[in-house]
């Protein structure tokens, strides 16, 4: 491995020096000193600029905001809506049964968008609490229009919880009409893994702050107003909060508008070599997301993925799951979404592709 090595994976991704830098810095004591609590009050209020709503921080990888927000919203006899078309999707079932809730998971093909013709129905035919969806399903490279959905929960009174994990701040996510949207640091922000960035709407707190029960590393309610109280659930990530304090100056200096041209840049010069190379997007849909893009390579993903790290010093990653070996994924999100990262990723891969072929 060398210093030089090009990691264009889908999260983590790659940290700018700046930011790894910032991280070097020393940091007052979390728990004590009141100019960390100022300094953490300034990071959440950059953030409310991407996210437009009231924002907390957890310490903890992006998971823990999926497990934080149903335990926090969900309590024994809740019903909750799990709206998927992938891994994550389907996945929220598991965090609302660890909470004692009933999971109705309404399913769509992989390859294929939401159904909303079965969300409305079931949304008309029971009562639900909480629904819950994935805006970008990273193992597929699929980006869920979200409005159409948001509305029909709308509609209903349902509160919705969305996992914009590897889409937030690499694209537009409408959350102003969402009640806790969940994002991570080592994804487009480009910060190192470690922190869950959400949004909380007033109805969503409303509905936290009623439960009689608790748990404790994943309740949302302590944090509502732990930086004006100048106390935090438990000690916070410093450093890491440090680097995203940078990377989210980064994403700023740069302008929202400018962010997300580059990231639908670098995704359709990714696909125009791939479709150059002759090879599929998964699925074949017509809304492919912006910061990751998925290709079909029957077979032969952990092959290629070798070739390119050992010959190239380039990192992909393959799919997940039943599609370990037929799915090469290519980040293009935060540091990376560049066209001349692309541009070496593609051509790598065309060689690598050349060599397998002989």
């Amino acid at each position: 491995m060398t210093d030089d090595r090009l990691r264009m994976t889908p999260g983590p991704t790659e940290v700018p020096a700046t930011v790894r830098e910032r991280m070097a810095e020393r940091t007052p004591n979390p728990d004590v000193e009141a100019e960390f609590f100022e300094f953490y009050r300034d990071l959440t209020g950059k953030l409310e600029t991407v996210y437009g709503d009231d924002v907390v921080i957890l310490g903890g990888e992006g998971i823990l905001g999926l497990e934080a927000a149903i335990a926090s919203l969900v309590e024994s006899g809740d019903r909750v809506l799990c709206i998927s078309n992938g891994l994550y999707g389907e996945g929220f079932a598991d965090f609302v049964e660890m909470s004692g809730g009933e999971a109705d998971v309404c399913d769509a093909p992989w390859r294929e968008p939401f159904d909303l013709d079965a969300i409305e129905s079931r949304l008309e035919d029971g009562a639900f609490d909480v629904a819950t969806m994935v805006h970008c399903e990273t193992p597929t490279g699929v980006l869920n229009h979200l409005e159409p959905v948001l509305e029909l929960c709308a509609d209903h009174e349902v509160i919705t919880v969305v996992d914009a994990v590897s889409s937030l701040g690499g694209t537009a996510v409408p959350t102003d009409r969402i009640d806790v949207c969940l994002g991570a640091s080592q994804k487009c922000f480009s910060a190192p893994p470690g922190l869950t960035v959400c949004s909380v709407s007033d109805r969503a707190w409303a509905k936290i702050e009623s439960f009689d029960t608790k748990s404790l590393y994943t309740d949302l309610e302590p944090w509502r107003d732990a930086a004006t109280e100048e106390w935090f659930p438990y000690t916070h990530l410093s450093s890491n909060l440090y680097g995203l304090d940078t990377a989210i100056d980064l994403i700023l200096e740069e302008g929202l508008d400018s962010v997300f041209e580059r990231h639908e840049t670098a995704a359709i010069r990714c696909r125009e070599r791939a479709d150059d190379l002759g090879l599929s997007l998964y699925p074949d849909a017509a809304q492919p997301s912006p910061t990751v893009t998925a290709l079909e390579v029957p077979g032969r993903a952990e092959a290629i993925q070798r070739r390119l790290a050992d010959d190239h010093d380039i990192v992909l990653a393959t799919g997940l799951g039943d599609l370990a070996e037929d799915v090469l994924r290519v980040g293009h999100m935060g540091h990376n979404a560049r066209l001349d990262r692309v541009e070496r990723t593609m051509d790598a891969l065309g060689a690598v592709l050349g060599q397998l072929d002989r």
